[in-house]
């Protein structure tokens, strides 16, 4: 098998897990805390736990959507959605911080699948997205690598606005 192949499906392998264990590893840095601790924010310009979640699941929800496309259509030209706009025509705000995580699990847990069963070389379908100040041409990879490392870096986000 070529170099580039193993380390691909490498990569994909990786991606895949942290896209499982994401929800776990937020349900197990707010383990044991209130919902007062889940809703309330550290400091007046913070997100609180509940307002992090929110904006995992908008950025899931709209990049996996986006995903989806790519998988299904050949080379989708796709207006882009920002996950900050979009999150004001949902009710992830409005939902108790359980709820939002029992959804947002359930979202992954359908997108891990998808991805899962693809062929390595169906990682490389893409699209054309519009709306932005560039155009510019992604992949299923570069999205869910997109999903994976911006979920990481908000996870830290997290332990810090719960104190884990």
């Amino acid at each position: 098998m070529p170099k580039r192949v193993v380390e691909q499906e490498s990569e994909i392998t990786a991606i895949l897990t942290v896209l499982s264990e994401s929800p776990k590893d937020i349900a197990r840095i707010v383990q044991g805390r209130t919902d007062r601790q889940l809703h309330g924010k550290p400091a007046p310009d913070a997100w609180s736990a509940r307002e992090v979640l929110a904006h995992l699941r908008a950025c899931a929800e709209v990049w996996g959507r986006s995903i989806e496309r790519m998988i299904a259509e050949d080379h989708p030209t796709i207006r882009y959605v920002s996950p900050r706009s979009w999150i004001r025509q949902t009710d992830f705000l409005d939902l108790s911080f359980q709820d939002s995580l029992q959804r947002f699990t359930e979202g992954r847990a359908r997108l891990v699948e998808t991805l899962s069963a693809l062929e390595w070389t169906h990682w490389s379908r893409g699209a054309t997205f519009t709306g932005t100040k560039l155009g510019r041409d992604a992949t299923v990879l570069v999205y869910a690598k997109r999903i994976a490392d911006h979920e990481q870096a908000h996870l830290d986000q997290l332990r810090r606005t719960v104190g884990a």
